[in-house]
């Protein structure tokens, strides 16, 4: 009975891509012309965000532009795509499309993409929301993204690890500088929470990696908290020449 169930569902509701809407095999998918049009990171990358670089993979560190320029509070980053093409689309329907099925489709891609950074004692946290905002979009999009991925590795996960002492200014058409400022002293580990982090590696999650100053606000928090090492992981990077 559960088979003529599940096709009657399928006939009734058939599975769409995320993408376009477009008819798939599957739930949770891209159809092939939005995969082709998805500009996933691969080769060659910033050791510190995950940016692609030119050249072939010697297996030493590198750094992006930016990253040299901008010393990390992190130890190492990676990010699944560019924030272009399909990529920003996708981004965009989760961050402000209630769209968050795009988190589990996401979920491969940042597993494959934090692929050397994972370790069984890892720490899986979202960069935080304030409370206000939260309660004006209804979910914050990198917990559900951190969520997804510490289901499909299997890591521990926090949700609420970190929190926005206050409400910033948005950081859209601020320079690097400013959204810096805009961030300084904004994000505390949770007081609940700091014995599970004291001497742990941290996985920080988010959906868009640009200056990499609220990262490195939620880095240092973890740290200043005693944490292990602090890794960080976006769903997309936004590159000068991308």
């Amino acid at each position: 009975m559960r088979a003529v169930f599940q096709t009657a569902v399928r006939l009734l509701f058939p599975s769409r891509c995320v993408g376009c809407g477009a008819l798939v095999e599957s739930d949770f998918a891209l159809c092939a012309q939005c995969w082709r049009e998805t500009p996933f990171i691969g080769g060659t990358v910033c050791d510190a965000c995950g940016a692609p670089l030119p050249g072939a993979d010697e297996a030493v560190r590198v750094e992006c532009d930016d990253c040299m320029a901008t010393p990390r509070p992190w130890a190492r980053g990676r990010s699944a795509m560019l924030y272009r093409d399909k990529g920003r689309a996708l981004v965009l329907a989760l961050k402000h499309g209630d769209r968050p099925e795009v988190a589990r489709l996401a979920a491969p891609w940042l597993a494959r993409a934090a692929r050397p950074l994972l370790r069984p004692d890892l720490l899986v946290a979202p960069v935080p929301l304030h409370r206000f905002k939260l309660l004006r979009r209804r979910y914050n999009q990198s917990a559900l993204l951190a969520r997804a991925l510490a289901e499909q590795t299997g890591l521990e996960h926090c949700p609420d690890l970190l929190l926005r002492r206050r409400a910033t200014a948005s950081q859209d058409g601020r320079s690097a500088a400013e959204r810096f400022a805009n961030l300084d002293g904004a994000i505390a580990v949770h007081p609940g929470r700091k014995a599970r982090l004291v001497g742990r590696p941290v996985l920080l999650v988010d959906d868009v990696m640009t200056s990499g100053a609220t990262l490195a606000a939620c880095a240092e928090a973890c740290r200043q908290a005693q944490s292990g090492e602090v890794f960080v992981l976006a769903l997309a990077r936004v590159t000068k020449d991308h």
